[in-house]
């Protein structure tokens, strides 16, 4: 009986420290990241790659089951097992803590360290500057033009919309291996991105991906516009190789997704990257300044999709919870646990991607 506590509980104070060496010891997290990180993550990430489900979603699921059912149990075995209680609530209380050590090791391990390394600006824009006005307009200005440009060579439906004709999965583990050869933390093994089962929950938190670190799995939410899925994909795969921070792994999928040599690839980063820049110049004031080169009719068609039209009537009979309420739960979850971790912006640190785009064409 005492193993069963002492174990998990050691097990907890090793991350407990190895969390705040992370924090304030910048190499170890770099050296852990470069040289143990990939062995796990490829490891974990090739056995649960064979499943072709989602481990991670059901082990969620299975985690949400034992707290409906199992907390109702548990209090009825207190009650009806008098001469029992202490046996009970001592076997609950070992579930609980291995299950609590679980996840604080995966967490830790998976997520939390990556946290702490030396940011992507640091290590390949060192000479980085504070951005002028005119570069971001010339930025927007060089994304439309793209866009424009390759809206007219990618498939269409009926309704003249982009059309996501290519095998997404084998295109995506392309494109970040070839974004290796100058992002080397990208090369190694890639499994396929899984498709989350209860993708209506995703919608009703307005995410199109997913990073599970306790299976350390890509996941992408299976109900939204297809299109959005290059972008995604490569996002979420760049989390497989401890690039934890949202504004890195969309830049990274970025790089992929216009690095790439199909043209669907090409047109889905620029859409995506152009709908940052987009709201950057809009927060700031600037839409104004911008409109040098208008977009062209399929690129309206386009930008800023995501869900299929009327996806929310015909979905109606899912939503247990309003979807707004889940919305805002959501984004408070994640912008605690990002500044948590160390940074200040929170959920804004998916739109960080801009300044980072910024460095890359001009340093």
């Amino acid at each position: 009986m005492k193993n069963r506590y002492s174990i998990p509980l050691i097990l907890i104070a090793i991350m407990v420290i190895l969390n705040i060496l992370a924090r304030f010891c910048h190499p170890f997290a770099d050296f852990y990241v470069n040289n143990i990180f990939p062995y796990i993550s490829t490891a974990v990430s090739f056995v649960t790659g064979l499943l072709p489900f989602s481990l991670g979603e059901m082990l969620t699921l299975g985690a949400v089951i034992l707290v409906i059912i199992g907390l109702p149990i548990f209090l009825l075995l207190l009650i009806f097992r008098k001469g029992k209680r202490k046996r009970t609530a001592a076997y609950v209380g070992t579930l609980v803590l291995w299950i609590l050590c679980y996840v604080t090791t995966t967490e830790t391990m998976n997520c939390f360290i990556m946290y702490q390394c030396t940011p992507l600006a640091e290590r390949y824009f060192p000479d980085t500057h504070e951005h002028a006005d005119d570069e971001i307009i010339a930025l927007h200005d060089m994304l439309v033009k793209k866009c424009n440009e390759l809206a007219k060579k990618v498939p269409r439906d009926e309704h003249n919309r982009f059309k996501l004709t290519c095998d997404f999965q084998t295109e995506a583990k392309k494109a970040m291996k070839r974004a290796g050869k100058t992002y080397t933390q990208l090369n190694g093994f890639y499994p396929d991105a899984k498709p989350i089962q209860f993708s209506f929950f995703m919608s009703q938190t307005y995410t199109t991906g997913i990073y599970l670190p306790y299976t350390i799995e890509a996941n992408f939410n299976d109900d939204m516009v297809r299109t959005n899925l290059p972008f995604t994909v490569c996002h979420e795969l760049s989390h497989l190789k401890g690039i934890i921070q949202e504004d890195e792994a969309n830049f990274l999928a970025y790089i992929a997704t216009t690095g790439s040599d199909n043209v669907e690839f090409q047109y889905a980063g620029y859409l995506e990257a152009l709908e940052y820049v987009d709201n950057a110049l809009y927060e700031n004031n600037m839409y104004d300044l911008a409109i040098e080169h208008e977009l062209s009719e399929e690129v309206l068609n386009d930008w800023y999709r995501f869900l299929p039209e009327n996806y929310w009537e015909e979905n109606a009979d899912k939503e247990i919870i309003p979807t707004e309420a889940v919305s805002e739960a959501t984004n408070t979850f994640l912008d605690t646990n990002i500044k948590m971790n160390g940074r200040e912006e929170g959920i804004r640190t998916y739109n960080l991607i801009v300044q980072l785009l910024l460095d890359y064409y001009y340093p």
